[in-house]
């Protein structure tokens, strides 16, 4: 099984994949420089094995890498990740 994660700017999206299938989502709103994380969505196949995290984490650092944003978690999956990973809390604003 491969797992790969990629970031649709045209669609506003991060993805993942697995085994080259559409495997998930977190979407986002880009706004002044603060990206909106506002609904992250597992395929039923890929649910309860981890990916939704890893996705989210693929998004968050793909934005510490590039420096232009900031993250406002909207998702309440995304809210509670970033509580559990406080490495992450230079990127998230109110």
């Amino acid at each position: 099984m491969t797992e790969e994660f990629r970031h649709n700017t045209d669609q506003s999206r991060f993805e993942a994949w697995v085994d080259d299938e559409f495997a998930g989502e977190v979407t986002y709103v880009l706004s002044d420089g603060i990206a909106e994380f506002d609904h992250t969505w597992v395929e039923p196949a890929h649910r309860s094995t981890g990916i939704a995290g890893r996705l989210v984490q693929y998004g968050f650092d793909t934005v510490r890498a590039a420096g232009e944003w900031r993250i406002r978690p909207v998702c309440p999956f995304v809210a509670s990740w970033t509580k559990l990973h406080p490495e992450y809390q230079d990127l998230v604003v109110a």
